[in-house]
């Protein structure tokens, strides 16, 4: 059986990482399903989705020039149908923004506005400190 990009097969779950889980394939070959190749949904941790042992389906995306080959489990699921919540309002329908109620961010966009934020945090952080130590070693160096 010839392993290409696009063959969809089955395979056996035989490690788990943080990163994702490696399978192995007819012809004593191994590929790498990455993390974000796993679910439709956000995974945050592997092993609430597989298990070591489990047979799962999954569709070579990719192989790379070390002949690594990239697997997904998501491109042989159906994508989940979009929710109205998720949709973005037409010009015709009216729109009610929710109230702003703090919460855990749901939305991806939500997620994104959280990272952005939490990222010029740190910046700044690093920045102040960068700041501080190159003033302190030019006090030094005269």
């Amino acid at each position: 059986m010839e392993l290409g990009v696009g063959t969809v097969l089955e395979g056996k779950v035989t490690g788990i990482t943080k990163f994702g889980a490696f399978v192995a394939l007819p012809e004593g070959k191994t590929g790498l399903v990455h993390i974000s190749e796993i679910s439709h949904s956000y995974v945050n941790d592997i092993r609430e989705h597989l298990k070591e042992g489990q047979t799962v389906k999954v569709k070579i995306i990719g192989i790379d020039a070390n002949n690594r080959i990239n697997l997904s489990i998501k491109k042989t699921l159906e994508p989940p149908p979009r929710s109205a919540e998720h949709s973005r309002p037409s010009a015709h329908s009216s729109y009610t923004p929710r109230s702003a109620a703090p919460r855990e961010p749901s939305s991806f966009e939500d997620k994104i506005k959280q990272f952005m934020q939490d990222s010029d945090s740190k910046m700044s952080d690093l920045k102040q400190y960068i700041d501080k130590r190159s003033g302190s070693s030019r006090r030094r160096g005269k």
